[in-house]
């Protein structure tokens, strides 16, 4: 048995660790997967006569785990331009008469997809589907 230890850059949540433990455990010659989403790691226990660490990292990197997730930022300008288009996913404002709280204004449009990339789940399901 021989152990290797790769890091997971997408993995920062309890669900991604349930679900890279899944998949690579699928994979034949995987014996043990240790996951952390605290410090997006995995180390895997294998047996190198049937499966490879490329295989391994292949596996994670076709679920979406070894690259960075693309977050848009907020960047202080005006959510819609002067026609009333949306320019930028988010916008914050402050307003003097509520004080300390500050307000996140979004325009979500249904892509049938979850709102923030995230490895490990599909496309959102209605009831009707």
């Amino acid at each position: 048995m021989e152990t290797i230890t790769i890091e997971v850059p997408a993995m920062f949540a309890d669900h991604h660790v349930t679900e890279v433990r899944r998949i690579l455990l699928e994979l034949a010659g995987v014996e043990d997967v240790y996951a952390s989403s605290a410090f997006q790691v995995v180390e895997v226990t294998y047996e190198p006569g049937k499966v490879s660490p490329e295989a391994v990292e292949a596996a994670l990197d076709q679920a979406g785990y070894l690259g960075k997730l693309p977050v848009p930022a907020e960047s202080g300008k005006a959510v819609t331009d002067s026609d009333g288009d949306p320019t930028y996913f988010r916008h914050t404002a402050a307003f003097s008469q509520t004080g300390q709280t500050v307000g996140f204004g979004q325009q979500v449009e249904s892509a049938a997809r979850p709102l923030w990339p995230c490895p490990g789940i599909g496309a959102v399901k209605t009831m009707g589907d």
